[in-house]
């Protein structure tokens, strides 16, 4: 396996504006300090319900190899059921096998200059995206690692490519959380092999006013029925629709809840979004209703094992949850990391 050679990504050279933007979301307007996160364990003892049963659990699905991984992304596929985890520190890209307790390095660090290795989506056709926050997104072939294509910010601005959604007409959509635009790769562009990212939605007037903002958007899903995007605001708490048919941006009514350090997000076909705040340790779930314009809180899951969760995954029967672990030497703040694992959270 290859051996991390990258110091933790506070201490990084690369786009330093971005990445004390990055450090700064995290732990801006923070609710009182999050649990320290424990060492990852076979299973953690479960909240009852309102029947006293209890009804969720987090184990341990697989581990990453190497010391300074800080994953960040995760992304299953829906074919082969795969699973891809990227490296925060470094870029490198993961693999898991379905049936195997660790993982295996697909794409090693430093592949096709990628620096980082932050939202993962693997579209209908069986292609792995893969988001470089300091650049745009490349595409991958899956069965041979190959690049297929690749899109960039042009300019030298900063920016934060971070997470990525489809439609159902296989267009991707990607957040910037630096300059709170999303951006577009229609299949046109996608057949093409190459270009700049271009931003299709400015968001930056629609954000509640925060003192010292300096990042925004964050995790975003697609709507199955490709109506509209949603993107949370992880400084503010806020959930943005945007819809695809008349290109309005509005404000999803949360009932009296909030998001606030939400970081990624996986919507299913039946409404139930999902959402893991980092900072808090937090797992929540929400109902989302049928045009996207209201959400209320279901669930609420908050355990210090899951280790600054970034982003998810959910499949029939669990939730694969990323436990990045940025508080122990990485963006968030010194120390020394135990093993890189990815959590299998079920009840969520």
């Amino acid at each position: 396996m290859l051996k991390k050679k990258a110091v933790p990504a506070a201490s990084r050279p690369l786009l330093p504006a971005a990445l004390l933007a990055l450090t700064t979301a995290l732990t801006l307007a923070a609710l009182p300090a999050a649990q320290a996160a424990q060492p990852a364990q076979a299973t953690t003892p479960s909240a009852p319900s309102a029947q006293g049963v209890k009804d969720w659990s987090i184990s341990t699905a697989f581990t990453l190899p190497g010391e300074k991984v800080y994953p960040e992304g995760i992304a299953t596929d829906p074919r082969t059921h795969a699973v891809y985890v990227g490296s925060y520190a470094d870029g490198t890209v993961y693999r898991a096998l379905p049936g195997r307790s660790a993982a295996e390095v697909f794409l090693p660090a430093g592949t096709d200059g990628r620096h980082t290795a932050n939202g993962l989506r693997v579209d209908p056709r069986g292609r792995l995206w893969v988001t470089d926050s300091t650049a745009g997104v490349a595409v991958y072939d899956t069965a041979s690692g190959a690049r297929l294509a690749h899109f960039e910010v042009a300019g030298s601005d900063p920016r934060f490519i971070n997470d990525l959604a489809f439609t159902p007409d296989g267009t991707a959509y990607l957040t910037d959380s630096v300059r709170a635009v999303l951006y577009r790769v229609t299949p046109a562009q996608l057949a093409a092999g190459s270009g700049e990212l271009e931003a299709a939605y400015d968001l930056s007037g629609r954000l509640t006013p925060y003192p010292g903002r300096s990042f925004s958007l964050n995790g975003i899903a697609a709507d199955p029925a490709g109506r509209y995007l949603l993107t949370v605001d992880m400084i503010a708490g806020d959930l943005h629709r945007v819809d695809l048919r008349t290109g309005a941006l509005s404000r999803v009514d949360l009932g009296g809840g909030d998001l606030t350090h939400a970081d990624g997000l996986d919507l299913a076909p039946d409404g139930s979004l999902r959402v893991a705040h980092n900072t808090t340790n937090t797992l929540t779930r929400w109902r989302v209703n049928h045009d996207g314009t209201r959400a209320r809180l279901v669930r609420t899951i908050t355990d210090p094992s899951l280790q600054i969760p970034t982003t998810l995954s959910h499949t029939a029967g669990r939730t694969l949850v990323v436990r990045s672990q940025f508080d122990k030497g990485g963006p968030m703040g010194p120390g020394t990391p135990g093993t890189f694992t990815v959590a299998a959270v079920r009840g969520l």
